[in-house]
């Protein structure tokens, strides 16, 4: 069952740390072990210096499973691909700030199509030049890492960030998620919630885990 609005953590497992020769069965996995969405990764070795998948998988996905698509489109030109994304079945597209496009006009045709709309921020970006367009998204995504690889560790400094998020929500009286991607797991995501966090990307954590379910539930938890 497809889910959007949570009153506690949302955890969404990130697929580029699964086998990719089992999609299928990794993607059911994960949902059968409590996560409440499933992170996709888009990378197109240009806007970071790795390749993933694209639309096919996250279409294949969709036509497989009922579970919140959050689609993360790490590439140069996410205005030139938005139509592929929502084709293919995106229930979210998070575009970063940092790509080559018109910002607003991007999330503006991601809410006109039928998808939510998330904005990343990269570690080095300050939050000041996401302020324009908060009151425009359904999530901020504040990365934990340097995008383009898992299993990287997470970084601490990143926290200032959500925490001025939170802070500018509340003063606009605005409705946007927070989640964080990059080294989330029992130990951080405690840190990540108490500067208020509520949307937690795991890859690494949960996909390699011994116990999926058992890691879901313990970042849930901690």
């Amino acid at each position: 069952m497809k889910q959007w609005l949570h009153t506690d953590r949302i955890i969404a497992p990130s697929l580029l740390a699964a086998d990719f020769g089992r999609i299928k069965e990794e993607t059911t996995r994960a949902i059968h072990s409590g996560g409440d969405w499933l992170h996709l990764d888009v990378m197109d070795g240009n806007f970071v210096d790795n390749i993933s998948f694209g639309p096919a998988i996250i279409q294949a996905i969709h036509e497989t499973n009922d579970v919140f698509l959050d689609v993360h489109l790490m590439i140069s030109r996410p205005d030139h691909y938005l139509p592929r994304f929502v084709e293919a079945g995106a229930d979210m597209i998070t575009v970063h700030l940092e790509a080559e496009h018109d910002v607003a006009e991007t999330l503006r045709r991601t809410r006109e199509a039928g998808c939510k709309a998330g904005l990343a921020i990269n570690p080095a970006t300050p939050l000041e030049k996401a302020l324009p367009f908060l009151d425009q998204i359904d999530m901020l995504l504040v990365m934990t890492v340097v995008p383009g690889f898992g299993g990287q560790s997470f970084m601490h400094e990143t926290m200032a960030k959500v925490e001025a998020a939170v802070t500018h929500r509340e003063k606009n009286d605005l409705n946007y998620h927070i989640q964080v991607d990059g080294g989330i797991d029992a130990a951080t995501a405690p840190i990540a919630a108490t500067a208020g966090a509520n949307v937690f990307v795991a890859g690494s954590s949960t996909f390699r885990a011994p116990d999926m379910a058992e890691a879901i539930q313990q970042i849930r938890q901690a």
